[in-house]
């Protein structure tokens, strides 16, 4: 019977020793933390410098998804119209962020750094159709001045290739 009191007793005192700690919440929707270094949010489709986008579709970030939560299809670039500086780009890439476990294989194993995962946390959705980010939803915006058309290259001359890639390591 003793050792009941004693634990209640002990059980009492941590709870005092607590109770005049400031909270260590935060008002969510006034003040928003900042994420840590390594943290997983929202995906990013990138752009180069002169516009073009750097996803060349080749869905390897499809197939890195162990969520099975991206799809690709594929198109071929033309003289005419250049949308990256690959032979192809992605016509279609969406990805489901109701099955996206926010892992970063899908920006691993993307050779032109195309897919990144970015800071922002705030993903709601009030239906499942708008939970799947379109490619239009993923990309970035063009940096101010350029448009988002297709560009336009002399038959058979094309001499923007794809920029040396920096080892992040």
């Amino acid at each position: 019977m003793l050792d009941v009191f004693t634990e209640i007793i002990r059980g009492l005192a941590t709870t005092a020793k607590h109770m005049f700690k400031p909270p260590v919440t935060i008002r969510y929707p006034d003040v928003k933390r900042q994420p840590r270094y390594r943290f997983k949010g929202r995906h990013h489709l990138r752009r180069y410098e002169n516009g073009l986008e750097k996803c060349i579709g080749c869905s390897l970030c499809a197939a890195a998804c162990p969520a099975d939560a991206i799809f690709v299809e594929a198109s071929e670039n033309t003289d005419e119209e250049r949308f990256s500086p690959g032979e192809r780009y992605a016509s279609t890439y969406e990805i489901n962020m109701l099955r996206c476990i926010f892992c970063g294989y899908c920006e691993d194993a993307c050779p032109t750094q195309a897919i990144q995962l970015g800071n922002d946390y705030e993903l709601s959705f009030y239906d499942r159709a708008s939970a799947i980010y379109t490619k239009k939803m993923l990309i970035d915006a063009p940096l101010e001045g350029m448009d988002s058309t297709p560009r336009e290259t002399e038959p058979g001359v094309f001499t923007k290739s794809i920029p040396e890639m920096e080892n992040p390591r």
